[in-house]
Order: C-alpha cells, then sequence, then structure tokens
C-alpha cells in the first residue's frame, strides 16, 4: 500500500470544482487526509486566482494508476491536456508524492518538481505530512517550509467546506 499526496487546484468556478473533485477522489480512493484550502495567484499566465490544496490517500495502485485515475477525473471536469498548460483550468489534479519513490519516466515525474518551487503546493503538504522527508532532498516537508522565501508567492487560507 502506497501513501500517495495529490495537488488539487481549480481557476474557474473554483469552490464548485474544488469540492466535486475531493468527491470524485474519494469515490476512487477512499478516505482522504486534506491539507487546508488556500487563494494564490494564477502562476506563468495572468488568469483568475486559484484554490489549492493538497490530499493523501492510500492505494494499491501502481503509479501509472493513479496517474491515469486522476486525469479521468480531471476529463470529467472538463480539463482538456494537451492545450497550453499555462491556462485557465475546471480543476487540476498533480501527483506529488507516491510513497518514497523518485521516477521520471514519460510525463510521470514524482516527486513532482513543483513542491520546491511553488507555496501553493508546498504549504500545504508540509501541513498534511510535516514530518516526511522529501525523496531527494532528504528534509521534512516541515523544515522545508520554515526556509521557504514566500514573499512573492502569498497565500490566503479559505473557509470552504470539503
Amino acid at each position: 500500500m502506497a501513501r500517495i499526496y495529490v495537488g488539487v487546484g481549480s481557476n474557474m468556478n473554483r469552490s464548485s470544482n474544488i469540492r466535486s473533485g475531493i468527491v470524485a477522489l474519494r469515490e476512487r480512493f477512499g478516505e482522504l487526509l486534506l491539507s487546508s484550502v488556500y487563494d494564490s495567484e494564477a502562476v506563468g499566465f495572468d488568469g483568475a486566482n486559484f484554490f489549492n490544496l493538497v490530499a493523501g490517500f492510500d492505494s494499491e495502485q501502481s503509479v501509472q494508476g493513479v496517474v491515469e485515475s486522476l486525469r479521468s477525473i480531471e476529463a470529467g471536469h472538463g480539463r482538456k491536456r494537451g492545450e497550453n498548460r499555462f491556462a485557465p483550468r475546471p480543476l487540476d489534479l498533480d501527483l506529488l508524492l507516491y510513497d518514497d519513490l523518485i521516477l521520471s519516466e514519460g510525463q510521470v515525474h514524482v516527486p513532482r518538481d513543483e513542491i520546491m518551487k511553488y507555496a501553493f503546493v508546498l504549504r500545504p503538504l508540509a501541513e498534511i505530512a510535516p514530518q516526511r522527508l522529501h525523496p531527494v532532498v532528504g528534509r521534512s516537508f516541515a523544515d522545508l517550509w520554515q526556509e521557504f522565501d514566500n514573499v512573492e508567492q502569498q497565500l490566503s487560507p479559505v473557509d470552504i467546506w470539503l
């Protein structure tokens, strides 16, 4: 059984898509550990702000099986892959961690590089997995967040029922 962490985001009909995305994740994977939801600016393009959070769960699915499940849930929410990567999206589900696996195969990269780059990924991950170690750098997510320079990446907690 693998411990998996997934980044969840939306900047189109945010509250509704985040809620229904969490419902779909629960239906597919069972019990979820959820971080707080954060409002953050779009990165890489001019667009509406995102709601972001991280979900953790256990699964016996392979890495590829998890990725396919995430893509299926995104497609069910109107996400069209293959278009501009930096564009508004109804639901974005990114595999961040699959246990302590280090893998770069095709379009699957774990741990995901964005963990170390973006406050909207690292802060919620550090919230629900503070003592877990980053598989590459070997440091806890709590320590990585404490040292993260988030001056340019402001996050605002959002009170949303999930």
